[in-house]
């Protein structure tokens, strides 16, 4: 049974000491609010398991936090969650289930078994303490572009092989080990009426835009982005009934392969660079205070 005195005491010093603005002395009961400049990560980050409240999506992809949130299982009969140190493996449950889906979907193109699965959310969302802007509101998941061709990788062994790099060129166009079936399954995900979003770099955007047929409107959801030449990125729509839950823009009228044209000639022929421009400022951490109010509550649940 969990000992909520001493649960709710830790979390106060938790707060106080991981927040620019705490005091590790500090024994009032934490609030956000306008100027609470306790640094969000180290608050989220710090937790192993989810809160025990409804499911739902609380705020942006880039700015919020999960409530409820359920564990893909590390492995599944046609899945495997990948870097299970980092303990990312949880999610909104329609999240989970469209994973699971998608996986099923992976086993039935030649030389799949199924899907690695890279980060989704942290147990309770929110900022990550590495890699990922967004990912806070259990939404997202990555699914790494290596075929899953064995699902009995032992936990070491998940730690330690890394995904296909499927960029030529700074992610102009794609390597060889781009295949038919990473299309098809990029397909089958931008197909289900879940998606809101997809990320993949430039160059695969492109590719598919080449060879797509048939019904095209899929492509729309595809988006090119930097980063994702080894996975791609996963966005699900808020789902109906989460008020809480800011919804993604919806996608631009067409197919998107004049953009991911732009992208690619961007890439080959990069403007030259102003030197005079100031160089770039750094993010900063989001804060308690540029989340939703709800996320306290969040921190605070056993």
């Amino acid at each position: 049974m969990t000992n909520r005195p001493l649960k709710a005491l830790a979390l106060t010093l938790l707060l106080a000491a991981c927040g620019g603005g705490g005091s590790a002395h500090d024994t009032t009961a934490p609030a956000a609010g306008p100027g609470d400049t306790r640094v969000a990560k180290h608050l989220f980050g710090a937790q192993a398991g989810p809160s025990a409240q409804a499911s739902e999506p609380i705020g942006a992809y880039s700015r919020g936090c999960q409530s409820g949130a359920v564990q893909l299982p590390e492995t599944g009969p046609t899945w495997q969650a990948m870097r299970l140190s980092r303990n990312r493996n949880w999610a909104q449950p329609v999240t989970v289930d469209f994973v699971q889906d998608l996986s099923r979907t992976a086993a039935t193109l030649p030389g799949w078994a199924g899907l690695y699965v890279g980060d989704m959310s942290q147990p309770r969302g929110g900022p990550m303490t590495s890699g990922h802007a967004s990912h806070q509101t259990g939404l997202d998941a990555d699914i790494w572009m290596r075929p899953a061709t064995r699902l009995n990788l032992t936990a070491q062994e998940r730690e330690e092989i890394s995904s296909t790099d499927m960029q030529r060129a700074e992610g102009a166009y794609v390597r060889d080990a781009w295949t038919p079936q990473h299309e098809a399954l990029l397909r089958a995900a931008a197909q289900d009426p879940r998606v809101a979003r997809i990320f993949v770099f430039a160059g695969a955007k492109a590719a598919m835009c080449e060879t797509a047929t048939g019904d095209r409107s899929w492509l729309a959801k595809v988006r090119p982005w930097w980063g994702h030449n080894t996975h791609f990125h996963v966005r699900l729509h808020c789902p109906p009934g989460t008020p809480g839950c800011a919804a993604q823009d919806p996608v631009p009228p067409g197919d998107g392969c004049e953009e991911a044209r732009q992208w690619v000639a961007g890439i080959l022929n990069p403007a030259p660079a102003d030197p005079d421009a100031p160089p770039p400022e750094p993010r900063a951490d989001l804060t308690l205070a540029d989340l939703p109010g709800q996320c306290m509550g969040v921190l605070a649940s056993d």
